[in-house]
C-alpha cells in the first residue's frame, strides 16, 4: 500500500487535540517560511509528550505559523513563548491568542530565535525554515544559554533529505521518524531519559 505524502496546508491549520481540538486557524500564507507542521507529524509528536505536556513551559523557536506552541497551550502547556523574526507572524499568532483568549498563557517574541535567552523550558520546538539549515546551531544556542530544564524534550523537524545536525552533548536522539517529506526527531538530555 503506497502512503500518500503529507501536504502541508496554505494558510490555513487546524488544532487536534486539547481545549481547541477542530479549531481552524488562518495564518499568513504570504510569509516564505511559514509552513505549519502537518497534522500527523504533530499527532505522533504529542503522542510522544503525552506525559510531558501538561502543565509544561514551552519553547517554540522559529514560531512560523505557531502549530506547535499553540498545540501545547490546547493540550495543557502552562506557557509558551513564541520566537520568530517576522514580524506579521508574529502578530498573527498574538491574534490567535486574544481570540483563544490565551494572552497570559504565552509570550511573544519578534526577534532572531538564535538570540533568545530566558527560563529554561520543559518542552522545545526547533522547526527552522528548512533551506537556513539551523537546526544544529539551534542545539547548542538551548545548551550555551542554559534554556533546556533538566528533564526537557527538544523537538527537531527538518526536511527528509536534509542531512541531520551533529546532536551536541549531552543530548541523544530518543524518537525518530520519517513522515511524507518531513524528519523529525525527540531528544533528551542523557543523564534524564525516562520516556
Amino acid at each position: 500500500m503506497r502512503k500518500e505524502p503529507i501536504k502541508h496546508s496554505s494558510g490555513r491549520l487546524r488544532i487536534i487535540g486539547g481545549e481547541w481540538r477542530g479549531l481552524k486557524l488562518n495564518f499568513p500564507s504570504d510569509v516564505a517560511h511559514l509552513r505549519p507542521t502537518p497534522d500527523r507529524v504533530r499527532e505522533t509528536l504529542f503522542n510522544w509528550l503525552t506525559n510531558r505536556i501538561q502543565g509544561a513551559h514551552c519553547l517554540d523557536l522559529f514560531a512560523g505559523s505557531g502549530a506547535l506552541g499553540l498545540e501545547a497551550l490546547s493540550r495543557g502547556a502552562n506557557h509558551c513563548v513564541f520566537v520568530d523574526n517576522s514580524a506579521v507572524a508574529t502578530d498573527a499568532i498574538r491574534g490567535h491568542l486574544s481570540q483563544l483568549n490565551a494572552q497570559e498563557r504565552a509570550t511573544i517574541v519578534c526577534n532572531n530565535a538564535l538570540q533568545w535567552q530566558g527560563s529554561p523550558a520543559d518542552v522545545v520546538f526547533i522547526d527552522p525554515p528548512y533551506s537556513a539549515d539551523l537546526a544544529g546551531i539551534a542545539l547548542q544556542h538551548l545548551l550555551t544559554n542554559g534554556l533546556l530544564a533538566n528533564s526537557a524534550r527538544i523537538y527537531v523537524e527538518l526536511e527528509r533529505n536534509q542531512t541531520m545536525p551533529d546532536i551536541p552533548v549531552p543530548l541523544e536522539v530518543i524518537r525518530d521518524k520519517v513522515a511524507g517529506n518531513v524528519r523529525y526527531q525527540l531528544l533528551a538530555i542523557s543523564d534524564n531519559i525516562c520516556l
